[in-house]
């Protein structure tokens, strides 16, 4: 764990999304909203983008993150640098208020992980849902994850891989017990210490605490990525704010 040595020994990160975006139809491969990058597998796509909304019922400063849609597994996302050590800088915090239009066709995950490219997808390389099984490709991972392909469709799970405990990969054994409302928001948050523990809220009740659930050495990005699954529609995801905390490493 680091050692706080200045006023600026501490990280935090917020973003509340309230200028800069990311307009649909830009065409590009990566781009910048706020403090973040967004990349994606076909990113590129005339309907992708991150939009300020500006308008009631959404005025704290929301973005809407839009995803392509020229095929299945098309994603969109918002991520940190691989900026996050765990036994360096622990313990982390990520927290998100999040909504959806609706629960259909789409899978989201919000944490942190090693995976943060410019083409970055969820199936192909960071964690997919489908009937009772997680396939975890991302060798580091911890956060929340949404598949409306999931048996339980509508309900958060509680994601880890890469830790001293391995990775569940059975749906029903980091079920939250709390499932998602279209048009209504959820605070989700992750802390990890130091070494590896993990614990999960949402709106604020601890749901779960795996100990070991992620490296303790493995440098993380902290995001957010939504992708279309088996559709031809734009996927969207509200994000009223990102909040992410770290001690600053102050090893040589």
């Amino acid at each position: 764990m680091a050692t706080v040595q200045s006023e600026v020994g501490k990280i935090r990160i917020f973003e509340d999304f309230i200028s800069t975006e990311m307009a649909v139809a830009t065409n590009d491969d990566v781009y910048q909203v706020g403090q973040f990058r967004v990349v994606g597998d076909t990113l590129a796509d005339a309907d992708a983008g991150v939009l300020i909304n500006e308008s009631d019922p959404n005025l704290n400063g929301v973005a809407r993150l839009t995803s392509p849609h020229a095929s299945d597994n098309d994603s969109l996302g918002i991520t940190t640098s691989k900026m996050f050590d765990v036994a360096k800088m622990g313990p982390l915090v990520a927290e998100i208020r999040v909504q959806f239009d609706d629960l259909d066709t789409k899978e989201f995950f919000f944490g942190f992980t090693d995976e943060n490219d410019d083409d970055q997808g969820l199936e192909g390389d960071m964690i997919h849902g489908a009937t009772a099984t997680l396939t975890l490709t991302a060798s580091d991972l911890c956060g929340f994850f949404w598949s409306a392909e999931l048996t339980e469709d509508e309900m958060w799970h509680c994601v880890y891989n890469g830790g001293t405990t391995t990775g569940e990969t059975v749906s029903a054994d980091v079920e939250s017990g709390i499932d998602l409302v279209a048009a209504e928001y959820n605070i989700l948050r992750i802390e990890i210490d130091p070494n590896g523990t993990a614990r999960w809220y949402i709106d604020g009740v601890l749901k779960q605490t795996v100990a070991g659930a992620v490296s303790t050495t493995t440098d993380l990005a902290c995001g957010a990525f939504i992708e279309v699954k088996g559709t031809n529609a734009a996927e969207t995801a509200d994000i009223d704010y990102i909040l992410i905390e770290a001690n600053r490493d102050w090893t040589v």
